[in-house]
């Protein structure tokens, strides 16, 4: 799975923003050769599930610990998303971006919603 190496990055840091980081700068180096949307996806999901875990431990309201949460959902899009596009449908990608980032983050939200009672559960 493309997401091993980021999460075993990531688990080293006890705060969100390093580990998002680290987590991110995995990511990179897995995805150089390029990516596919699924790959993009178990990505994202990694990383949810890396930054609630580190976010559920801190001593502040729910809406806070979504929002960043989903800051380091949206570094990782503006990090990564570009990987997932072939050369020939760049036009088009700079045109349709902005939209596409709002859908990820939106599906994202949901995301987190739906994978919190899991990791309360585990």
């Amino acid at each position: 799975m493309i997401a091993n190496a980021p999460m075993a990055a990531g688990q080293q840091f006890t705060d969100v923003v390093n580990a998002a980081k680290a987590y991110i700068a995995a990511a990179k180096v897995a995805a150089a050769d390029g990516l596919t949307w699924v790959e993009f996806g178990e990505l994202l999901v990694g990383l949810l599930r890396l930054a609630m875990q580190t976010v559920d431990v801190l001593n502040v309201p729910g809406e806070q610990k979504k929002a960043v949460v989903m800051e380091a959902a949206a570094a990782l899009f503006d990090a990564l998303a570009d990987k997932a596009i072939p050369t020939i449908a760049w036009p088009i990608w700079m045109l349709v971006r902005p939209s596409v980032r709002s859908l990820v983050l939106a599906l994202a939200s949901g995301a987190v919603e739906q994978i919190l009672p899991m990791l309360r559960g585990a």
